[in-house]
């Protein structure tokens, strides 16, 4: 059992299981076919840019969420030169039933992985950098300072580039860790839903809570109304079209500004299964509807992922235009 640092707040640890899931009653009998779609198709192509990053990632020992959850799109953007780093650790205190990361008991934090990344960052040249982290519940602060202190190391050493920061839902110390990210100077602030709110006891964590990820957003725009905020949900794990659109229609209001939407992949045969792979005219539908509901921005599409290219070059023109308006 972990115990939280929280005095008198107890919670198990939740392991994955060790054999394949089977059907939970919540869930159709159907599964989607082995093979994937026609139109599912992602293209396994290294470049010089790619090798560079992950020579850099191995130099420095650091973790991308690009690698650890085996993101189909690593290819193309490592060759675009963009990478999601991610902090803290390999190991996360959570087994969220859809998530390749490791769980366990985690290693202390490395207090030169703010140095360390900055440099990267540097010797990349990268104008946009993702930073995601693993949960460390286990921490009192649960890792919000240190989160801080990358984002607060890159823009030191590289005070044009633009940070984005995904982390994770900071449930016992929320409103003290956001204010914390926030006073760190991020550009983007983000935290992922995941799924519509019936599937999040059979694809989340027992820790998470919907309510907790949309309070979360909600927390970040009152304390800084300007702030940039996004999130993400995937598709395939058993949901329904009117139930996408009702997550859709809580996020925006609770001022979600960014919204991705994916297609979910099976990393192996002891997570959470595909129960269907949504067509390209389900996700062209949720991108008109979200625009439509205020979202200012919507990526939509199978292989979209939390960290997109085609919603950070939105959201670097928007940050971008709102430092200037600060000068």
């Amino acid at each position: 059992m972990l115990v939280s640092a929280q005095k008198g707040c107890l919670y198990k640890e939740m392991p994955r299981p060790s054999k394949p899931l089977k059907t939970r009653p919540d869930l159709p009998e159907e599964r989607a076919p082995a093979k994937k779609p026609s139109w599912f198709k992602v293209r396994f192509q290294e470049g010089d840019r790619y090798r560079q990053i992950d020579q850099l990632v191995r130099q420095h020992g650091l973790a991308t969420i690009c690698s650890e959850a085996r993101c189909p799109n690593i290819y193309e953007c490592w060759n675009k030169g963009t990478a999601t780093f991610m902090l803290m650790g390999e190991v996360c205190s959570r087994a969220c039933k859809f998530c390749h990361v490791k769980n366990g008991k985690a290693s202390p934090l490395d207090p030169e992985e703010p140095k360390k990344l900055a440099q990267s960052v540097k010797t990349l040249g990268l104008s946009y950098v993702v930073l995601t982290s693993v949960n460390r519940d286990e921490l009192a602060n649960e890792g919000a300072p240190h989160f801080a202190d990358c984002v607060r190391a890159i823009k030191e050493v590289n005070p044009k580039t633009l940070v984005e920061a995904l982390t994770p839902d900071f449930r016992r110390t929320q409103e003290t860790a956001i204010q914390t990210m926030l006073d760190s100077k991020v550009d983007v602030l983000a935290h992922n839903v995941e799924t519509v709110r019936r599937l999040v006891p059979a694809v989340r964590d027992a820790r998470c809570r919907h309510d907790i990820s949309l309070q979360f957003h909600k927390t970040a725009k009152r304390l800084d109304p300007n702030i940039i905020t996004k999130s993400s949900i995937m598709l395939g794990l058993g949901e329904t079209a009117e139930e996408v659109l009702e997550c859709m229609q809580e996020l925006r209001a609770s001022e979600v500004d960014v919204l991705t939407l994916g297609q979910y992949l099976q990393p192996t045969k002891f997570h959470h299964p595909v129960i269907r792979y949504a067509h390209p005219d389900e996700f062209k539908m949720y991108e008109e509807k979200g625009f439509a509901m205020g979202f200012r921005f919507v990526a939509s599409g199978p292989l979209v992922r939390s960290s997109y290219r085609a919603a950070e070059v939105f959201i670097e023109g928007e940050a971008r235009k709102k430092n200037s308006e600060k000068v």
